[in-house]
């Protein structure tokens, strides 16, 4: 009888799910409180869809400006840890051949093992520092387009989630009728975000769209809240 194949399920774009978690979350409330708040300032719509695109816009460029140099730095910091390893290596390996050993002591390797793995990796010294930065320091080589791809993901997750408050504003003439739709569906869309991202993480849909409809309610709240105060 054949054996069904074992098909492991991994979700291996949690970067990209970052990005734009942090993009639409920002997107969905932001713009939301700068239009919640001009709406008892201002007597038309037009003025606050001006307004809201205006900021839309501009926290998108500022959004993708904070991811790539985020990327950028962790891609950095990758690679100065990396020529400290190979630096190491080169002037300490002894040392460097123990801290090996130790690893694999530490995932349970027995004793007599321990030295033929270890003389196996260490044989070739690429190898040898990939092995160092996995294992020892627990750093992965980034991609070197992550931080282009994570400042246009972030942007434009941003510029989706900010003109979903701001487009009751775009149909709807009245400013207290705009606002009262754009509360509803912002908070249906922080729950329909929070679903599709449970069901992607394997978080839980549910528990995941409950969760981002209070933690982003209560941050546009708070946000709305200030731009009444101070607006």
């Amino acid at each position: 009888m054949p054996a069904t194949p074992h098909v492991e399920r991994h979700f291996n774009a949690s970067e990209t799910v970052r990005d734009i978690v942090i993009g639409m979350s920002d997107g969905l409330t932001v713009p939301f409180a700068l239009a919640a708040g001009l709406s008892g300032a201002v007597a038309q719509t037009n003025l606050v869809v001006a307004a809201g695109l205006a900021e839309i816009a501009a926290g998108s460029i500022a959004m993708g400006l904070g991811g790539y140099l985020a990327a950028r730095s962790d891609e950095e910091h990758y690679h100065a840890e990396r020529r400290r390893e190979e630096q190491e290596i080169e002037e300490a390996p002894q040392a460097e051949v123990a801290e090996v050993a130790t690893v694999f002591r530490d995932y349970g390797l027995a004793e007599e093992h321990v030295k033929a793995v270890t003389d196996a990796v260490c044989s070739d010294r690429q190898r040898w520092v990939n092995f160092m930065m996995n294992f020892e320091l627990g750093l992965e080589e980034p991609d070197p387009r992550r931080a282009a791809r994570s400042a246009l993901t972030i942007a434009l997750s941003y510029i989706v989630g900010g003109l979903i408050p701001l487009s009751p504003y775009m149909l709807v003439a009245q400013l207290a009728t705009a606002l009262y739709i754009s509360v509803a569906v912002t908070l249906a869309a922080l729950f329909a975000f929070g679903y599709i991202k449970g069901h992607f993480t394997g978080a839980g849909p549910l528990r995941s769209g409950l969760q981002t409809l209070l933690v982003g309610g209560l941050a546009a709240a708070a946000a709305f809240t200030l731009a009444r105060l101070f607006g």
